[in-house]
């Protein structure tokens, strides 16, 4: 019988028949097929390993730290005060990053990356507020445009005409942007809390840590290790932390939260709240694709080439993102969907797939949401940048410097660097893949080979919906935004 009509279970080896560790894990991706949107099952679809746990633990210290700056950032402007933003995280570590996780992700298409939070986002939380928006209706609207996007196939097209230089651009200047971020926003924390060393030891102890993890190819363990080390060092120096939160259960009644004195204080959305947020569903929508985009690429790095039957689906994901925003935000959630980055990362780099993490990551977010104090530790500031730092940025910023190797594509990443720094990365992702394949810049022989619709309509469509989209939310400069 050949391996394709094999099961999992057939085919799999004990770890010591292999020269190696690699080698083991490399043979598992290459004999897994799962089942979409059917039943998969521990141990006869997937197995768990070790290095299930590492991801599962960047994940869950990420979705803490994002989930929380998304619902602050809401909370700040409905002026709601941070018992609600406690309360809020604690529902999404439940509903979403616990029960969502495990039933889409790891049972019924583990080609679906697991649903994460729309970083990029959090700064147009305040135009949404002041243009009226209302969270309901900007989750209930990002789940239709984005399911219509998925079934459509628009996802996984989008990522096919992206070339590997637009690609590579996209990722060093999120990978570049987010680590100065970071850093700045570290030594601003440590001034202000009198402890203005801290920052700098912390992140020279980290550099020397992720490069020696790098060297003996360890760098999955990066997010857990790094983050343990930062708070350690950081309370040694006199860095002031303290458990805050209690152990408890959120609201589970979405009449609670969409009441008008309990919860949002909103009430339910009316017409007024969904026209006024539809140009940020739009572009939260249009910003997926690139995002998406850089999550699987880390898989086609790391991964094997056989493996192919494991890598995350984009359409899948949009598709389970959509549906966990609708549901999440209807529910009573704050968090704005995409996929999810802090778990992508490092389980690619620790050449694992993504169900068995998923249903860990899900196990320890219902943990960390009920017990609540792991939330004040993955939520305090050493731990929060250098998860982050070593978790997204650093591997955002390698695998985009990797994959410029050819002259012309080095063209290609530098007008996306560009126009990415003149407005943001989803205008220089929308423009940079219109003028590459057209063959203005980047390969000319790629470019000969598309169709028209390829080469032009496509692209062109997809640049006329981000411009306008970030025009009339006033994200373009120099040009007044309606709303």
């Amino acid at each position: 019988m050949e391996n394709k009509q094999r099961s999992y279970k057939e085919q799999r080896k004990n770890s010591k028949e292999f020269n190696n560790r690699t080698e083991y894990l490399e043979h598992e991706l290459t004999i897994m097929k799962f089942r979409k949107w059917r039943l998969n099952l521990p141990f006869r679809d997937f197995s768990f390993e070790l290095e299930d746990l590492v991801p599962a633990l960047a994940a869950t210290i990420g979705k803490v730290v994002m989930v929380t700056a998304m619902v602050a950032a809401f909370a700040v402007q409905f002026g709601l005060a941070p018992e609600f933003v406690a309360e809020n995280v604690r529902f999404e570590l439940l509903i979403a990053g616990g029960i969502f996780v495990i039933l889409f992700s790891a049972i019924l298409n583990p080609n679906a990356n697991l649903a994460g939070t729309h970083g990029p986002m959090i700064p147009l939380i305040p135009i949404i507020a002041a243009a009226g928006g209302h969270p309901l209706a900007l989750g209930v609207l990002i789940g239709f445009f984005g399911l219509l996007l998925s079934i459509t196939k628009g996802g996984s097209k989008l990522m096919t005409l992206t070339g590997v230089g637009v690609r590579g651009g996209l990722l060093i200047y999120l990978g570049a942007v987010g680590l100065i971020g970071q850093i700045g926003k570290f030594n601003g924390w440590a001034e202000a809390s009198g402890v203005s060393t801290v920052s700098f030891v912390v992140i020279g102890i980290t550099i020397i840590i992720y490069a020696y993890l790098a060297r003996i190819g360890k760098r999955w363990l990066a997010i857990p290790l790094c983050s343990a080390i930062a708070g350690i060092v950081a309370f040694s120096m006199g860095a002031d932390f303290a458990f805050t939160t209690k152990p408890g259960l959120p609201h589970m009644n979405p009449f609670w939260w969409w009441g008008e004195t309990t919860g949002w204080q909103l009430g339910w959305p009316n017409l007024q709240h969904y026209i006024a947020v539809i140009p940020f569903a739009i572009l939260a929508v249009a910003m997926w694709s690139p995002d998406y985009l850089g999550h699987r690429v880390f898989q086609e790095m790391n991964y094997p080439k056989q493996a192919k039957n494991v890598l995350m689906d984009v359409d899948d994901t949009m598709t389970v993102a959509s549906i966990r925003q609708a549901i999440g935000a209807f529910l009573g959630g704050g968090n704005i969907a995409s996929s999810w980055g802090t778990y992508m990362i490092p389980a690619a780099i620790a050449k694992r797939p993504i169900p068995a993490g998923a249903i860990l990551t899900g196990i320890l977010c219902i943990l960390a949401g009920v017990l609540g104090y792991p939330m004040d530790l993955a939520m305090w500031e050493p731990v929060l940048r250098i998860a982050l730092i070593v978790g997204v940025f650093l591997p955002l910023l390698e695998a985009g410097m990797q994959m410029i190797q050819k002259q012309q594509d080095s063209l290609s990443a530098g007008t996306c660097i560009f126009a990415s720094a003149l407005v943001n990365p989803v205008f220089g992702w929308a423009l940079t893949m219109l003028l590459d394949n057209l063959g203005l810049i980047g390969d000319r022989e790629r470019a000969s080979k598309l169709s028209w619709t390829e080469k032009l309509v496509i692209p062109s469509v997809m640049f006329i919906v981000c411009v306008v989209a970030l025009g009339l939310v006033g994200q373009l400069p120099g040009i007044k935004g309606i709303f």
